[in-house]
């Protein structure tokens, strides 16, 4: 009976040093395996600012620098009402669908997104945590509401907001 414990833990040792060298760095998890790095909404390097109001009441906005969001900015300045939808989102209809052409690699959709619901056309302002990341919903841009200042709105305001000045040399 021995020979066969000891057999036993000799697999075990051995199906248990992979795992062993994953951790090497210390952590206690293993790495997760190599993928190819995609962008995400906040990984953007160029956002643009907005001038943003719900309900009168000024927020701060952001577009990403997407072919989609850049798209949505020509449709700039919209005035939008907005209808719930499933506890989860306001949405609206915007005057044309977007060109989703040359969109990033879908995101789950959170609390303070801007996004655009491709297969009806929608614009979507998320106060929870939206579905699985789909590629009919692209994350445009970022609202700086909270959930239950986004939740009960029922009118959003979009500008693109002024250009700062250049600086001069000093």
């Amino acid at each position: 009976m021995r020979p066969r414990r000891s057999l036993a833990r000799a697999l075990t040792a051995t199906a248990l040093l992979p795992a062993g060298t994953a951790c090497a760095d210390g952590s206690p998890h293993p790495a997760p395996p190599a993928q190819a790095a995609s962008a995400t909404p906040t990984d953007r390097s160029t956002a643009r600012e907005l001038r943003v109001t719900l309900d009168g009441r000024p927020v701060g906005a952001t577009l990403h620098d997407t072919p989609p969001a850049r798209d949505f900015a020509k449709l700039l300045p919209l005035t939008l009402e907005l209808e719930d939808f499933h506890d989860t989102e306001r949405v609206a209809a915007l005057p044309r669908r977007l060109d989703t052409s040359g969109a990033p690699e879908p995101v789950r959709a959170g609390p303070g997104d801007i996004a655009y619901y491709a297969p009806w056309g929608n614009l979507a302002l998320f106060h929870r945590d939206g579905p699985a990341p789909s590629a009919d919903l692209l994350v445009l841009g970022r609202l700086e509401a909270g959930p239950g200042q986004l939740g009960r709105a029922t009118r959003i305001t979009l500008e693109a907001a002024p250009s700062p000045a250049p600086r001069s040399p000093s």
